[in-house]
């Protein structure tokens, strides 16, 4: 666990980073008490929403019936 100061915080972000992904814990303190830790995030996935075209889209009852053209294809 690596333990730095709000000022090392600022100065080496990039590199606390770096040390978080290679599965390092980084602690921030002020006047060495503890009053952040840094933690590696996995990559978020968007929220899967589902009938979002619900009432928007409308099928024909005529949907299943043969082609008349493509007669010679479903036989």
């Amino acid at each position: 666990m690596i333990r730095v100061n709000i000022h090392e915080a600022k100065t080496h972000l990039s590199k606390l980073i770096e040390k978080l992904r290679e599965g390092e814990d980084v602690i921030i303190a002020k006047g060495n008490k503890p009053v952040a830790k840094l933690t590696l995030i996995e990559e978020l996935k968007p929220e899967r929403r589902t009938a979002t075209a619900k009432g928007k889209v409308l099928i024909s009852d005529k949907f299943d019936l043969p082609i008349k053209d493509f007669e010679d294809y479903t036989s």
